[in-house]
Parts: structure tokens; C-alpha cells; sequence
């Protein structure tokens, strides 16, 4: 690599909400950045449709208590919170197709199973609590934990069948996977990493409780904007060099850019595909490689108003016979509209995706009918979106971890490989998987990298010789 003066102090690869902040950070710090998003628009895992004149997210969308970051950015930005629609009851379909009513979060399951399910999240949050989730393989009987699926831990806690059917469906619902696929200590990490399993799944006091005025979206659209020019879309990043003296970004059209650090804040499947010179050390490769996306597609179905509130119902709904897992009501606040969002996760969303839209379209709307009476059949607008076909998502919510991966490899997943740095929700220890692990993860990234770029400084800058030495203490955080 030769030693030019760089042209930027760092390049940033993927607008998603983390490179977002990130590059957002490092400019309020008087740092040059560069922002490269190989999508037509920003926002990654968060995307936006417009819907009658109202942003619909097609991506992640819900914020809730102790998500302090996300909290903080949408008040900088001037965005406001409306709570989740929450008056009335919920909706559960049984296996055989029964509808049932219930409030709150647990559905009537049976008393056998209700208690059954009790237990098991009471044994499964105790667990999550001795979870380190800065070093999840250094948490007591971690390789134990790791060597075992959700699958058979659930096998082996719920005693009653209807229990493992909900706890299977529950599985679906937090992680867009099988409970197969896995690792008893990831589910755990992930608990842990959001507070316990009623945060994770509760809408009030939970992860569900609000949404962003404009939407979710509407977050990276006003960070972009501040962001101006630093900002340049479809620019695929292809190959990174890297060495003592700085990096070197290459994207698709062949154009190079130089800078002191690279920020890579893409999904882990995506960061695998691209290229490094030198390679990556083995351990980081070899965790990319086992780190596959979880599957999901999300609907939007768009009616002249909310119609199921007048029948009492909330707009949620979970369902034991699927494809649909679970419905949230997302109507704009006036009410004005009625907007449902129903989720296809795991291997239903796998299925489904080999169906033609037309059929697609017929089969989720005949789950919502069936949900919620024959209106539902008939929405004004319907749209979809499959993460998985997504070429620079493919998949959500986030990366799962199959067993080994945490207690092998995991070690390599947040650090630094010389002035690489990685970012994203899955690099969180908090809140990982959700907007407000991908904000945390941006502003580490940044921090981290004043602190390199500091330590440069002091060092004095020479750019006869190309740049200087980083001090391992730095390079090595």
C-alpha cells in the first residue's frame, strides 16, 4: 500500500442506523468522515414506506424503557415517541384454530401449560442473570450452555406440549429463527443483554412500548441529513486494505479512498463477503462464517381505519398455527387510518419466500382475516418486505449464534483487527439485536477511535512519512 495523505480521517461502510451515529459522533468531534452505504438510501435494518402520506417502518421500529441511547438520539433529533396501542384485549390462535381473548402478555394457554411456561421463563431469566454479556464465554458453565440448542433446553423444561408449542412460537417471535438453530447461551446473552424475557417480549414497560413519530426511519433520514455530502449511496464497498500506515476503501465502481481508520457497521454474513488485504485473522473469519441472519418478512396492511378496536381488540395477535407469528397494531396516533403489521419468522419465512407475492399476498391476508374477521381481507394498501432477499441485509432481526460460536470465536467479535473496527447491533452487549444496540455500538466505535486518532496526534503528525505508528494500547482495544 503506498503512503499518500488520506483522504479522509475515517471511512464508515454501511448507513445503517450504527454507521449512522457513528459518522454522526465522529463529525461533531471534528473528525473527516466518509460514509459509504451500498443501498440506494440509508437506515439499513430500518426502512421506511410511504403510506397515505405516512411513513410505515418496514424495518425495525419499536423503542421501549432502558433503551437510553436511542431515547437520547430521537431527542436530539427532535423526534417524538407515540406509545404502542395497548386498550383492550390480544388475540391468540390455538393450534387447532380457536381464537382466544387475553389481556397482557400471556395468552390462555390451558392451566397446565400457563404454569409450565411460567416456569420455564422463570428458569430461563435466573440463567440469563449469571450471563457476562461483555464475555458470554466467560460466564459460569458457559461451554455447557453454548453445546445446546433453545430446542433442548425447551425439550427438556416445558413439561406439557401447549408450554413447548409457546415457547417455540416465543423463540420465533424474539429471534426470526428456529429454536434449533440456537445457542441456549445466545438466548441467554440476548436476555440478558435487554433486561429479562418480559422485557424483550412486553409492549408496556417493554421493548414494544413505542414507536418514533415519522418512524424508525425517519431516525437515519434526519442523521443523513446532518451528515450531508459525507454521505454517498449506492457505493458498494468491496475490498479493504489495511496496514501500520492507514486503510484503503475500494467500492464497486473501482473508485479508492484512503483514511487513518475504517468503521465496517454491516451485518456480520455481509462483513464476511467482503474483502481484506491482508485477510482477516482466522478466528474473525471463521465467527463471520457461522453467524447467518435470522428470517423474517414483515407486512403492512393499511386500512381506512383501525376497525378491530371497536371489537375491543388491541391489533395484536400471536398465532400457534402460523404463518403469521405475531400481528402489532401500528395505526398513526389520529387513528385516522388502521395500519397492521403481522411478522412471518423462521422457517415460515423461508417457506413463504419461495411463493409467488400474488400467493404471498393471498395467504397473509387470509391469516388476518381470519385474525381478525373478513375486513382484514380487504386493506387499502399492502406491502411487504422479505429481509432475507434483501442483497445488503439479507436477513433480520439480527445475527444468530449457533452453538459453539459465543464460546469458540466469540472473543473475536468486538475487537478491533489493527485500524479495522466493527460496529453494528450485533456488537452490542447491550440491547443487541435492536436499534438501540446499533446506536451504542456506533458511538463506541467512535469513541474508540478519537481515542486512536488522539494518541496519533500527540504522536505528531507527519505526512512525509505517511502517517504514524498507532500505539498498541490503542490499536489493540
Amino acid at each position: 500500500m503506498s503512503h499518500h495523505h488520506p483522504d479522509f480521517d475515517v471511512v464508515v461502510v454501511g448507513a445503517g442506523m450504527a454507521g449512522l451515529v457513528c459518522a454522526h459522533r465522529l463529525r461533531e468531534r471534528g473528525v473527516e468522515v466518509l460514509l459509504l452505504e451500498a443501498c440506494p438510501q440509508v437506515g439499513g435494518r430500518t426502512a421506511g414506506v410511504e403510506v397515505d402520506g405516512e411513513i410505515v417502518d418496514l424495518g425495525g421500529q419499536f423503542i421501549g424503557p432502558g433503551q437510553d441511547r436511542v431515547h437520547a438520539l430521537a431527542a436530539e433529533l427532535g423526534v417524538a415517541t407515540i406509545p404502542t396501542y395497548t386498550a383492550g384485549e390480544n388475540l391468540l390462535r390455538t393450534e387447532s384454530g380457536r381464537l382466544r381473548r387475553f389481556r397482557g402478555m400471556v395468552p390462555k394457554l390451558g392451566p397446565s401449560a400457563l404454569l409450565d411456561v411460567a416456569q420455564a421463563q422463570y428458569r430461563l431469566d435466573k440463567l440469563a442473570r449469571t450471563i457476562d454479556t461483555e464475555a458470554p464465554w466467560r460466564s459460569p458453565n458457559a461451554t455447557a450452555l453454548d453445546g445446546r440448542t433453545l430446542r433442548s433446553w425447551i425439550d427438556r423444561t416445558a413439561r406439557t406440549r401447549g408450554g413447548r408449542r409457546f415457547l417455540t412460537l416465543a423463540c420465533q417471535a424474539i429471534w426470526a429463527c428456529e429454536p434449533s438453530e440456537l445457542s441456549l447461551l445466545h438466548a441467554l446473552f440476548y436476555v440478558k443483554s435487554g433486561g429479562d424475557l418480559s422485557a424483550l417480549t412486553d409492549v408496556e414497560g417493554g421493548a414494544q412500548q413505542d414507536r418514533l413519530d415519522g418512524g424508525a426511519f425517519g431516525l437515519a433520514t434526519k442523521l443523513a441529513d446532518r451528515l450531508g455530502t459525507a454521505v454517498r449511496l449506492d457505493a458498494p464497498v468491496r475490498r479493504i486494505e489495511h496496514g501500520d500506515s492507514g486503510v484503503v476503501v475500494t467500492v464497486d465502481d473501482g473508485t479508492a479512498w484512503r483514511a487513518g481508520h475504517v468503521v465496517v457497521a454491516v451485518p456480520p454474513p455481509l462483513a464476511a463477503r467482503l474483502v481484506y488485504h491482508p485477510p482477516l485473522p482466522s478466528a474473525r473469519d471463521n465467527l463471520l462464517q457461522r453467524l447467518p441472519m435470522g428470517s423474517v418478512i414483515k407486512c403492512v396492511a393499511g386500512y381506512p381505519e383501525p376497525f378491530w378496536r371497536s371489537a375491543g381488540l388491541t391489533g395484536a395477535a400471536l398465532s400457534l398455527r402460523g404463518p403469521i407469528a405475531l400481528t402489532v397494531d401500528s395505526s398513526p396516533p389520529s387513528g385516522r387510518r388502521g395500519v397492521l403489521l403481522g411478522f412471518v419468522t423462521g422457517a415460515s419465512a423461508q417457506d413463504l419466500a419461495t411463493r409467488s407475492s400474488a400467493d404471498r399476498r393471498a395467504i397473509l391476508l387470509g391469516e388476518l382475516a381470519r385474525l381478525f374477521g373478513p375486513r382484514a381481507a380487504t386493506p387499502v394498501h399492502f406491502v411487504e418486505r422479505n429481509w432475507n432477499e434483501e442483497p445488503f441485509a439479507r436477513g433480520g432481526y439480527s445475527a444468530v449464534f449457533p452453538p459453539g460460536a459465543w464460546t469458540r470465536l466469540g472473543s473475536a467479535l468486538r475487537a478491533p483487527v489493527g485500524r479495522i473496527h466493527w460496529a453494528g447491533t450485533e456488537t452490542s452487549a447491550r440491547w443487541y439485536g435492536y436499534i438501540d444496540g446499533a446506536v451504542r455500538s456506533g458511538e463506541a466505535a467512535a469513541d474508540a477511535i478519537v481515542q486512536a486518532v488522539r494518541c496519533q496526534l500527540t504522536a505528531g503528525l507527519d505526512s512525509q512519512a505517511g502517517g504514524t505508528q498507532v500505539p498498541n494500547e490503542v490499536e489493540n482495544q
